[in-house]
């Protein structure tokens, strides 16, 4: 971990905090979830940067050790893929990979659909792409977690009344469930988890502490306008939208998003490839909402044999 190297960057006036190790023209870009930051690439970034890629993991936007947004009340994904290229055009980075997670994947998949030269190839974990859809969620009841978060002063109200570290943790452990986190009517998200509940086994004390600190410096009201306060599928203005670049899908079978309304038919009917051309998917039975930091012997095989197999077509392709 000594060996990550950290910077601030000016960023579309905020300044961005970027972690970033190893050396070449092969570039990898993360975009992380939320309640994450760059640390959760932390297994993803060592492991490539060993295998010859050069890695780039800012903490977006309102997260960890980033400025927040100076007019709150505008952000939205767009910052996300606009920050995203001026963090390849400051490294003066033609081309990269993304590494996408949650709605971390929503910018890396809105950026190769908007500027697909600048994209050599998506990795997602847990999200497919697809396109906005007002009633998405119709049918799930009043408790879950999205509805709540949206509502103007709930979460701030729910939170409030613990500490940061007890926050962030309640929200792992709770992600960390194969269920979707639906509270009774009675019930507020954070009461969804028992005091005495134990962390995920993969975290340890150290993961803790350091998650604990990024978001001591961000709070949770920034990171939390988006996705969840400006979550609109107005916002999504692309006509008839496909990605074109190759992509790798990472699912975990006791992801809770997988049970989200449609979603596994989506994947596994064969619909999703109506918008991913040229689409991998990988299933892991016993992966959950984190699998990047729950399993990240998996993930990064999974990872280092596409990205590598995508690098040797492309200099095939140079050479012919």
């Amino acid at each position: 971990m000594d060996r990550i190297q950290h910077k601030c960057i000016d960023v579309r006036g905020v300044k961005l905090h970027v972690a970033e190790i190893g050396t070449g023209p092969r570039v990898v870009v993360f975009i992380h979830g939320f309640p994450e930051a760059w640390y959760s690439w932390r297994h993803q970034m060592l492991t490539l940067a060993a295998a010859g890629f050069r890695t780039i993991a800012p903490d977006l936007r309102g997260y960890g050790l980033s400025e927040p947004h100076p007019e709150p009340e505008k952000a939205s994904f767009n910052d996300f893929v606009e920050d995203t290229l001026t963090i390849l055009d400051y490294f003066h980075i033609d081309k990269a990979f993304l590494i996408g997670k949650d709605f971390g994947s929503w910018p890396a998949y809105l950026l190769s659909i908007l500027h697909p030269e600048r994209i050599s190839g998506i990795v997602s974990l847990g999200v497919p792409f697809f396109v906005p859809k007002p009633n998405r969620y119709q049918g799930l009841p009043e408790g879950f977690y999205i509805f709540r978060w949206k509502e103007p002063g709930r979460a701030e109200a729910d939170f409030g009344r613990f500490d940061v570290k007890t926050v962030w943790r309640r929200i792992y452990i709770l992600f960390s469930r194969s269920e979707i986190p639906i509270a009774d009517q009675n019930k507020e998200i954070m009461d969804m988890v028992d005091p005495s509940s134990p962390p995920p086994p993969w975290l340890t004390i150290e993961d803790l502490a350091n998650y604990a600190m990024l978001y001591q410096k961000s709070g949770f009201d920034s990171p939390m306008r988006v996705p969840y306060y400006k979550l609109k599928h107005e916002d999504f203005t692309v006509n008839n939208p496909k990605v074109e670049v190759p992509v790798l899908l990472i699912m975990g079978g006791k992801d809770y998003f997988i049970k989200f309304p449609g979603i596994e038919d989506y994947i596994t009917s064969g619909e999703v490839n109506k918008y991913m051309d040229n689409l991998e998917t990988r299933f892991v039975p016993d992966g959950n909402h984190f699998i990047q930091e729950q399993l990240p012997d998996q993930v990064n095989e999974f990872i280092v044999t596409f990205l590598n197999r995508l690098s040797d077509q492309d200099q095939a392709s140079t050479n012919a």
